[in-house]
């Protein structure tokens, strides 16, 4: 398996300016020492479930100048998808006296509401990225299912059009059912395939990041070695699925292959760009639309404007504009 550069290089070059502490239940503001400035607004936080999501620390670079430029500091943390972790961080938050607003993708929706509630008492403004629970005021919200559901039936009526009528393709659904974004999605995806009546056998599979997706592929194709369909709920363990199979000498244009994701990096659009790219269904929520979103929520439930959930759509991407998406380029 290949390594994974530019998601290493982003890794350790934002954890040098996070100075994430998870393990101790601690956290330090992005961009900024221990010490609040005279002039500083307070604080904003962000709370997603883990960095090892490739678009989640793409969004977090972004966020912090506009955060900044705004007056406040920048609040992060890492909680490598522990939920006790998660919940002691926004603890720490609401202890500190400065903080102004939070926002979070949590590991489990449910585990968050007694410390959400517990903000919303303190006078801090709660907000949910991806999707709601109790205890929050706001959110910066997707269509999870609704995307879910469109990627399903264009890969079915793909399978309708492409496959050579032998019987029920086989299906590799790289799903995640644990937390509120990736049941949606998941489930989405499999209403869709039924929906549009191919015949195919479905089987689901946990996955959450490229290595989950590389070592899911080499089971998969153990089992059911013509399996030729690969379905995503997110794009990392796709690709992890996808550099498993050009590893095995799958070729990058194989008319016969039909790879299809939610979200998309830089890394998915260079593959999605490539001429006939066995990636052939895309869905992308850019990276830069959404940090820009969740910084403007922050913004004003602290200064406390904010009015309404803001929605965020996903867009197809294709080779023809896959160039307008990198966040390189932005």
């Amino acid at each position: 398996m290949q390594t994974n550069t530019r998601r290493a290089a982003v890794l350790l070059g934002l954890a040098g300016v996070l100075a994430l502490t998870a393990c101790t239940g601690s956290t330090e503001p992005v961009g900024s020492s221990n010490d609040t400035s005279d002039t500083s607004k307070g604080a904003l936080a962000m709370s997603f479930a883990g960095l090892d999501i490739p678009i989640w620390v793409d969004q977090l670079a972004i966020m912090e100048p506009i955060i900044n430029e705004a007056g406040y500091e920048f609040l992060s943390d890492d909680p490598a998808w522990d939920i006790q972790t998660q919940v002691n961080d926004w603890e720490n938050w609401i202890q500190r006296g400065d903080v102004k607003a939070i926002m979070g993708y949590p590991v489990q929706s449910d585990s968050m509401v007694a410390v959400s509630e517990k903000a919303q008492a303190a006078g801090i403004p709660v907000l949910g990225y991806a999707s709601t629970w109790d205890g929050i005021s706001y959110g910066v919200l997707l269509n999870n299912y609704e995307d879910g559901v469109r990627l399903g039936e264009e890969a079915g009526e793909w399978i309708k059009e492409n496959a050579d009528g032998s019987g029920a393709q086989p299906v590799a659904l790289l799903g995640y059912w644990d937390t509120d974004l990736g049941r949606e999605r998941s489930e989405g995806i499999a209403d869709g395939l039924k929906n549009s009546g191919a015949n195919v056998d479905v089987n689901e599979i946990s996955v959450i990041n490229l290595d989950d997706g590389y070592a899911a592929a080499q089971t998969q194709l153990a089992a059911e070695p013509d399996t030729k369909i690969w379905l995503g709920m997110a794009s990392e363990p796709l690709q992890g699925a996808y550099q498993y199979l050009t590893d095995q000498g799958v070729a990058e244009d194989d008319p016969t292959y039909l790879l299809g994701a939610l979200d998309a990096t830089d890394e998915i659009l260079d593959i999605v760009s490539i001429d006939d790219s066995i990636w052939r269904l895309s869905y992308i929520l850019p990276a830069k639309q959404l940090a820009e979103a969740n910084a403007e929520l922050l913004i004003s439930a602290a200064e406390g404007d904010a009015a309404d959930d803001i929605v965020i759509e996903s867009t197809k991407v294709t080779a023809d504009n896959a160039a307008d998406f990198y966040v390189d380029r932005q």
